[in-house]
């Protein structure tokens, strides 16, 4: 960041949660209130889960009348209808099972859309603050892995949770009605299972937590590296080895954690396998044992084997219960996490509305020191970072300038001296800590967003160009304008004839941040998208800066059309870019220490006229254009 730079440092986020962060109970109420608006869908899951489970429990006692009533009695007919019943009913049960998956995974997937759509509007109306300090990996990870771990809530835990509980209850019950004797002794077993499940569920709630934050290390990695930005970076300094080796690293970490998860949950099914292979050793032998008596039927004695057996499925599912409601917990868990950041930069109720026209601008006493790490941001966001240890410190002292409709005021200073922080204050991109920005007499702060946008633009010094075509990325400053404007705004940003040149025309894809353009073109192109917005307020921050000769005066030709009658702030490193501005404003150490215009201040003979002397003592002023003389030949404006 320029001007003076935000805070870069923050408490690291620790890839292993510490025991001691447990699941909120206002987590789970959170989550069950997602589920309230499909009640109904719920409502129609819970009577086919009750209807499945029941047609499940009937198959046993249909063995033990076929058995009983048919094999023993030697009733051929009644032994075809109970066949033919169980057929019918396998059938039924499938379709039942294909809603029952239909439903869940219906609930599910509209739970995780509102949850995601909220997520990222949430994550949009954050502060500048927070993209500065966050890794895009890590919140894309939020929004993808952790939603995709919500959604099970709503499909695995419904018909786990939901169907299994039913159906172990029914199955429960009937083998209580066919023997309560040999149920009592299956009961005695559960111990053995329940007991050290309990210790595993917290061993697995960990390990899942560590899984999340090992994925979003690596994404975070993956997203820095595969932009056209980090690609190059890797390839010029040559350290593509070191980043394969780092991403390894990552990679492992991320393995290892999957490695224990599984066996973790191994653990689990190999503890319900041993419960169940003994359930059925004493079913067979008490229960022959008690038939050989003639105290049960052999109809009765399969009947309770093949419950048992219908037994082990949903205890299966039940035993993993704990671990995926800690795994759905935690990605809520996750994502309420970053909803409940509240952003430092808010709409005040009942924000009046900035009316278009001309614009009388006005910092007031302005100071201002950038957030720090627990304002802005997440630690779990900030995956490379180190505990913070300086003291927050203004980097804007008693700042007070006006800039009446129509003038163009320049800030000029060493870099570091506050130029960009003052550009970020006027859009309200931060809040100063004293003083106010106005326009038109109106504190920002009291102001709506949408009017506050509407009045201002900006040309940044690198111009961000999204992975789309030059009409998508050209309309987002209006997106009801016609392919006309579009041109006429491309013919005054001195960048039509480009455009006009591709194959594609304005529906060429302007690749990743607009790589496949020069940087003039792609500040002609942002250019362009501010003349469409039509502000009232127009900030440039070094919109030339970086441009060649050619480039910068075909840019000053537009930019002096599209200034005209507009309140104008600009930043440039070179001088003769503000040498016509109203007023000049130099900064150092984040106080103005210089103001006047070009003339004025040459004659103080002060930093201003120090700077000038120093990037324009060899300069021949015959080569300075007509619109350089205008305009300057930097950032216009900028």
């Amino acid at each position: 960041m320029r001007g003076s730079s935000g805070p870069r440092s923050s408490l690291r986020a620790r890839a292993a949660v510490p025991e001691q962060q447990k699941i909120k109970w206002d987590t789970v109420r959170r989550t069950l209130r997602l589920a309230v608006p499909h009640a109904g869908t719920l409502l129609l899951f819970l009577v086919v889960v009750i209807v499945s489970s029941a047609i499940g429990i009937t198959y046993p006692l249909v063995y033990r009348a076929i058995i009983n009533e048919g094999i023993l009695k030697q009733n051929s007919a009644l032994i075809v209808r109970l066949a033919v019943l169980i057929a019918g009913l396998g059938v039924f049960d499938a379709a039942l099972g294909l809603g029952q998956t239909y439903l869940a995974a219906r609930v599910g997937a509209a739970v995780v859309v509102s949850l995601r759509t909220r997520l990222f509007d949430h994550i949009l109306r954050m502060p500048l603050a927070f993209f500065s300090r966050t890794q895009t990996g890590a919140l894309v990870n939020r929004l993808m892995s952790d939603a995709r771990g919500a959604r099970s809530a709503f499909t695995d835990l419904l018909s786990n949770v939901g169907g299994n509980s039913v159906t172990v209850i029914l199955i429960a019950g009937a083998l209580f009605a066919l023997s309560w004797r040999i149920t009592l002794i299956v009961l005695v077993l559960l111990p053995i299972f329940v007991l050290p499940a309990r210790y595993w569920g917290r061993r697995i709630r960990e390990v899942t937590r560590e899984a999340y934050d090992a994925g979003a290390a690596m994404s975070s990695m993956m997203v820095e590296r595969f932009n056209v930005a980090g690609a190059l970076l890797s390839k010029l300094y040559g350290r593509p080895a070191e980043d394969v080796t780092a991403f390894e690293v990552k990679a492992q970490a991320l393995s290892r954690t999957g490695i224990r998860a599984r066996l973790y949950g191994r653990m689990f099914a190999t503890l319900l396998i041993l419960t169940a292979t003994l359930a059925t050793a004493l079913a067979y032998g008490w229960g022959g044992l008690l038939a050989s008596r003639h105290v049960l039927d052999l109809g009765t004695v399969v009947a309770i084997v093949s419950l048992l057996a219908r037994l082990y499925a949903p205890l299966m599912g039940l035993s993993n219960v704990q671990v995926d409601v800690m795994t759905a917990l935690v990605s809520f868990e996750r994502i309420f996490e970053v909803l409940d950041l509240e952003p430092v930069i808010r709409e005040r109720p009942h924000a009046m509305t900035i009316p278009a026209g001309p614009i009388r601008l006005t910092l007031e006493n302005v100071s201002f020191s950038y957030p720090s790490a627990t304002e802005v941001s997440l630690a779990s966001l900030e995956s490379i970072a180190v505990p913070e240890k300086r003291v927050k410190r203004a980097v804007l002292h008693d700042i007070s300038f006006v800039a009446e409709p129509g003038q163009l005021v320049a800030l000029v200073g060493p870099s570091g001296s506050g130029k960009t922080t003052v550009t970020h204050l006027i859009p309200r991109l931060y809040d100063p800590q004293t003083g106010a920005v106005r326009l038109n007499g109106v504190d920002i702060r009291d102001a709506t967003f949408e009017s506050l946008r509407a009045r201002i633009g900006v040309v940044t010094q690198d111009a961000h160009l999204f992975h789309d075509t030059l009409r998508a990325n050209l309309r987002y400053a209006r997106p009801d304008v016609s392919d006309e404007e579009i041109r006429a705004a491309l013919r005054d940003a001195q960048i039509l004839e480009v455009v006009e040149a591709l194959p594609d025309g304005l529906d060429t894809l302007v690749g990743e941040r607009g790589y496949r353009f020069s940087g003039g073109e792609k500040q002609r192109l942002a250019i362009a998208r501010l003349l469409l917005k039509a502000p009232n307020l127009v900030i440039l921050d070094e919109a030339t800066a970086h441009l060649d000769s050619a480039s910068e005066i075909a840019i000053q030709r537009a930019l002096e059309r599209a200034l005209a009658g507009r309140t104008s702030v600009v930043i440039a490193h070179r001088l003769s870019t503000v040498v016509r501005a109203d007023q000049i404003l130099v900064l150092q150490d984040g106080r103005i220490l210089e103001r006047g215009t070009h003339g004025q201040l040459m004659a103080k003979a002060g930093l201003y006229a120090d700077l000038y002397e120093r990037q324009f003592a060899v300069a021949a002023p015959e080569t300075r254009s007509p619109a350089s003389d205008r305009l300057g030949s930097g950032a216009v404006r900028s």
